[in-house]
């Protein structure tokens, strides 16, 4: 069963938990993690490239000559794609789709694995309380140091809400804050640390 530190905002070690095994002491299997990122990744991208395509240029309702006895090749439309101005043919289009599908319990195992690895590797710092007493990015800074996440990219998982924390945060661009509800394989990839209350931790399953 994994144990670990509990602090207090002084810094000061008070206490050692034992975490749930299920979550915190799970092998880590990285194909199963790649397989979650990729699809988190592209259900969060938007399709910003776009061109027209002919039936959404202005113009180009006529016919611009005749069918026949002119000589020249026939046309419909001088919005057709041979024409300049016209629409473009098999260009890309906001109306893709990223989209992937994951299996709810591979998400959540993944999520757990990421969590283990934090564990394993003494990233994960829990405090007994959460707070600061007032919204400034100077009372959080001086938690932090206090604690070992000096210069340290930081993940702020709150399991209730805490304007004074998140607004505190919100200067540094080393610490993300992050409801325990919105917890995520990325953002957990992405930070070296995880700080969190010692309740949120319990509430996790």
């Amino acid at each position: 069963m994994p144990k670990v530190q509990v602090y207090n905002l002084n810094g000061e070690k008070v206490k050692e938990i034992d975490l749930n095994p299920d979550i915190f002491a799970i092998d880590v299997k990285p194909e199963v993690v790649q397989q979650v990122v990729v699809a988190q990744m592209a259900n969060s991208r938007e399709a910003i490239a776009h061109t027209k395509g002919r039936s959404e240029k202005r113009g180009g309702g006529r016919k611009p000559w005749k069918q026949k006895g002119t000589g020249r090749a026939r046309h419909g439309s001088v919005r057709s794609p041979l024409w300049t101005g016209g629409g473009v043919t098999f260009g890309p289009t906001k109306f893709r789709n990223f989209k992937q599908r994951i299996n709810k319990k591979v998400r959540k195992k993944a999520i757990y694995m990421a969590l283990s690895d934090k564990v394993n590797n003494n990233s994960l710092i829990l405090v007994e309380d959460l707070n600061i007493p007032e919204a400034k990015t100077k009372s959080l800074i001086e938690v932090l140091n206090k604690l070992p996440l000096k210069d340290k990219k930081v993940l702020l998982v709150l399991d209730k809400k805490n304007e004074n924390i998140v607004r505190g945060a919100s200067n540094l661009p080393t610490v993300m804050t992050l409801p325990l509800k919105s917890l995520n394989v990325v953002d957990l990839l992405k930070y070296e640390f995880v700080l969190m209350p010692e309740n949120a931790a319990l509430k996790i399953k």
